[in-house]
């Protein structure tokens, strides 16, 4: 009998200050999922505090042009850098490959120029803050002052669920003219590098090429976190992630070293008993909020996981089975077949089969989706195309869920949202959309409750 055979490692490059570093010192990951990294040289991942970002004083109209022209470059990969980074990712990522291969052809799209126009007029009020020093007239005092949005230095630990962070991380950070380490994920680990190689081919030795680095650690890792994580090098620590990399994050906070968190989050449905008008209206909804449930295969922030429905049994059994149905339905980020479920999501739901009094599921475990009616949300956390149907007389009911923790929340029909979107905001929801369209995201809004640019840059006053 032959001897199985062992999947090569596959080589991970570090990008820094725009330089690409390779080699393969370093072994990661698990049997089927190997891969090899340089050896870190922490000291080559700092800027002094005594030297100017290379593009601080860099004009933003010619960065948003190298944005532009980096886009641009990525639709036509002529190297093949980003089909690269696609096989290995495929390889490597959790996420099916046709996911994989929509998210890397929608990357171009994150460079739209009158999108980076669009963010800065309204996080920052225009690119001048960031340009320059922004004159204060009219104040109380009758002084002029001065003030400016200065760029920051700041270390990214990012989320690995969606491509797409690592480009919104690098088009943030060109933005706002900073100086950026970025943490590659282990379940992201090709995107970011793909890109910034992208940036220093459209712009070699260009200022916000040198500008970024990144580079793969073990996450908490304190020999390298220990180092890094420290004011005299750093402004702000951003992070992206589950309860365990914020908490882990948190130990490195103090004076001069602030945390900017993009918390762990979870997204639900209100669904009101206009949507059984009609057999063609409850299909259209169980359409819509089916897709809002699979994005990408339900491991997205906006993913709706717990839905909040008016109308009889009756009506909510009609929509649970529709529901299901239309989990398993090709979409840009959703395949047909979905991953079968995990053992122990497994466990759960069976458990639930046998109380026909307070449960009712459809579906089984081999991937497409599962639907739990319950009148009490469910005691575990609903993953892999699951979702958990509660019944409720007044969608007000259904409010009274929201917590801090919930992200999305999207409302059928959307005439209801007005009524409902104080009290979302007043128990905690950052953020109110119309069912089926919580993975339409506009950059330039608010982000998990904050403007991002703001909150990354540091605000300096000249006052007169």
């Amino acid at each position: 009998m032959n001897a199985p055979t062992q999947l090569q490692s596959v080589p991970l490059c570090h990008v820094v200050k725009g330089r690409t570093v390779e080699g393969a010192d370093l072994e990661f990951g698990p049997a089927h999922a190997r891969f090899t990294t340089p050896r870190l040289d922490l000291n080559d991942l700092v800027w002094p505090r005594t030297e100017a970002g290379p593009a601080f004083e860099t004009p933003l109209s010619e960065i948003m042009d190298v944005l532009v022209e980096t886009g641009a470059w990525l639709g036509r990969d002529p190297q093949g850098l980003l089909a690269q980074a696609l096989e290995y990712s495929i390889r490597s990522s959790p996420l099916p490959a046709a996911i994989l291969e929509r998210s890397y052809a929608g990357l171009p799209r994150l460079f739209d120029r009158k999108s980076m126009e669009f963010q800065l007029q309204a996080e920052l009020g225009g690119a001048d803050v960031v340009d320059g020093w922004r004159e204060v007239i009219d104040a109380p005092s009758g002084r002029r002052h001065r003030i400016r949005a200065f760029p920051p230095r700041l270390v990214h630990v990012i989320a690995g669920n969606s491509p797409g962070v690592a480009a919104t991380t690098i088009v943030r950070g060109a933005l706002i003219k900073g100086l950026h380490l970025i943490k590659i994920p282990s379940n992201d680990l090709f995107t970011a590098t793909a890109i910034l190689r992208a940036l220093s081919i459209v712009a070699p030795n260009h200022p916000v090429s040198r500008s970024f680095s990144a580079a793969y650690w073990r996450g908490g890792d304190a020999q390298v976190e220990g180092m890094l994580f420290r004011p005299q090098f750093f402004d702000k620590l951003v992070a992206w992630g589950g309860g365990s990399t914020i908490m882990n994050a948190q130990k490195y906070i103090g004076p001069g070293f602030e945390l900017v968190a993009f918390d762990p989050k979870t997204s639900i449905s209100l669904i009101g008993r206009e949507a059984f008008e009609s057999d063609e209206t409850l299909a259209q909804v169980a359409d819509l909020a089916a897709a809002d449930s699979t994005m990408v295969e339900q491991q997205a922030c906006v993913s709706s996981r717990f839905q909040f429905v008016e109308g009889t049994q009756e009506q909510i059994d009609r929509y649970c089975a529709l529901l299901q149905q239309r989990m398993g339905v090709e979409r840009p980020m959703a395949t047909a077949a979905g991953r079968p479920l995990p053992q122990a999501m497994r466990e759960e739901i069976e458990g639930l089969r046998g109380m026909e009094d307070y449960y009712r599921v459809w579906g089984d475990y081999k991937g497409q989706g599962v639907v739990i009616r319950s009148d009490e949300p469910v005691e575990f956390h609903p993953d892999g195309r699951v979702v958990n149907v509660l019944p409720v007389n007044s969608l007000d009911e259904g409010v009274r869920h929201a917590n801090v923790a919930t992200q999305t929340v999207g409302v059928y029909p959307p005439s209801r949202k007005a009524g409902l979107r104080n009290a979302l905001a007043a128990m905690g929801v950052q953020r109110v959309v119309n069912l089926g369209s919580a993975g339409a995201i506009e950059g330039g809004l608010p982000h998990d409750g904050f403007m991002p640019l703001h909150r990354f840059v540091r605000w300096v006053n000249d006052e007169g």
